[in-house]
Formats: C-alpha cells, sequence, structure tokens
C-alpha cells in the first residue's frame, strides 16, 4: 500500500489515492480510532469502478499529525475541505464512517458546493438521550467543583474515566481534549440543512451508533435514504464489504 506524506495546513498528513486522475472523486473518511487502512478496502473496490479515491489518516489518526489544539467537527471539516484545494477537487462524492460520518455531515451543510453525494454508515453525531449514569456524572462534576473538594477532582475524573468510560475515551490519550469536544456536539442542525442526496448505511447490530440514530438522521436530512445491513454491527461497510461497494456504485452513478 503507497501512501503520500505531505503537509496540509500546517499539519503533516498522510493519503492514499487510487484511480486515474479523470476519475469521479471520491473522500473516504475513517472513523475514531481508524486509519487509511480502515477504509482501503472501501477504496481499493471502488478505484476499479470508475472512481478515484481519495482517503486520509484524519488529524491526530495514523500517520497525520495531532491538531495543535483540541479542534471540533468544524475544524476538522474546514481541514478537509483544505484538502479539496490542495488536491485541486472541486466537488467530490463523500464517504464517512462514523467519526468520518460527522465530517461529512458539516462538510455536507457548510460547503455543499464541494460535495456531489454522501454516503453516511454508522455515522456519529446524534446525541444520545441523558441516562441515569449522565445525570449522576453532571451531578458528581459539580460537587467536585467546591472549593473544599476542589483537590479530588482530578483523581475523581481519572476513576470515572476508568471504570464507566467509554472504551473510544479510554484510549484517546492525547486526543482526549478532541475526544470529549466531539462528542458533545449535536449534528442534527447541520443534517437538517445538507443539500446533497445522501444515503444511509447502518448495521442493526451496532451498539456503537444504534440504528434509531440512522431513522433520526433520515428523517432530518431532506433528501435521504436508510439500506440497513441485517446482522451487521458497527463496522457493517467492512462486514458486507462486497454489498457495500455495490450499493455505493449504483447510488453514485445514479441520477
Amino acid at each position: 500500500m503507497t501512501v503520500e506524506l505531505f503537509q496540509l495546513a500546517g499539519l503533516h498528513t498522510a493519503r492514499q489515492v487510487l484511480g486515474e486522475p479523470e476519475a469521479t472523486p471520491v473522500l473516504l473518511l475513517h472513523g475514531w480510532g481508524g486509519s487509511i487502512e480502515s477504509m482501503q478496502g472501501v477504496a481499493s473496490a471502488l478505484s476499479k469502478r470508475g472512481f478515484q479515491t481519495h482517503t486520509l489518516d484524519l488529524a491526530g489518526f495514523g500517520r497525520t499529525q495531532l491538531p495543535p489544539e483540541a479542534w471540533g467537527v468544524s475544524d476538522y471539516a474546514r481541514w478537509i475541505v483544505a484538502y479539496l484545494d490542495c488536491a485541486g477537487l472541486e466537488r467530490v462524492h463523500l464517504i464517512g464512517h462514523s467519526f468520518g460520518g460527522r465530517l461529512s455531515i458539516v462538510i455536507g451543510a457548510e460547503f455543499p458546493q464541494r460535495v456531489q453525494k454522501i454516503v453516511l454508515t454508522s455515522s456519529a453525531g446524534v446525541l444520545n438521550p441523558p441516562n441515569v449514569r449522565d445525570k449522576l456524572v453532571k451531578a458528581g462534576k459539580a460537587v467536585l467543583r467546591l472549593p473544599i473538594l476542589r483537590a479530588l477532582e482530578q483523581p475523581m475524573r481519572n476513576f470515572a474515566r476508568a471504570t464507566i468510560g467509554s472504551d473510544d475515551l479510554k484510549s484517546a490519550g492525547a486526543l482526549e481534549p478532541i475526544f470529549r469536544r466531539v462528542v458533545a456536539e449535536d449534528l442534527l442542525p447541520y443534517a437538517a440543512r445538507i443539500a446533497a442526496p445522501t444515503l444511509l448505511i447502518w448495521g442493526d447490530h451496532d451498539q456503537a451508533t444504534p440504528l434509531w440514530q440512522a431513522h433520526k438522521l433520515e428523517q432530518t436530512i431532506p433528501d435521504a435514504g436508510l439500506v440497513v445491513f441485517h446482522g451487521a454491527g458497527h463496522f457493517a461497510y467492512q462486514e458486507r464489504l462486497p454489498e457495500f461497494v455495490r450499493i455505493v456504485e449504483t447510488f453514485f452513478k445514479g441520477e
């Protein structure tokens, strides 16, 4: 696998480009903790079906440098649009998985002139309703901010991260400030502004971004449809790769 290293908006960045230069461009955005390799199967298959695929290690992942501060979703979106400018790509199809779906939603809303069609697969961006645990954590944070207990705040944060934090949070490392920021962003207002035709592809056994979130996005995005892979999980696009690629090819090539 050939990966090119270059400078993008001040960050050492890795990318892979497959397919012919004159082919229709597709930008693939991986999920949290992923890399170019996460989307390799899709990129390789589409590059043999009349598309030129562009895959990045997103900032802070894989071989790409960590952002200089705690970026939010909009910061990542602007960085990706800077890549489109750098690569001379006026308009692209987007494929976004999980965290990459977050970015695709914001790009579709904020930069509609750069997007032809969007595929969101197990996309993040819909907030879960607060549960009892969330309410207890919020109450605990408020108590620990009291001056008399302030010395206990960081140890208790560390304890909470270790015991009830998500796997992504536990493994975030230097990306933790970014993770905490992006997971708190409600992207439904952006989804409502997407003009591009959008296809949602989901596994009905997805535990990270449950199927009800796909239905919520389908209801919110003006021109959206949903395909459900029964028996598949959060990485449905990998689990059902040939079917995924066939559906995406038909969607992108259709009128």
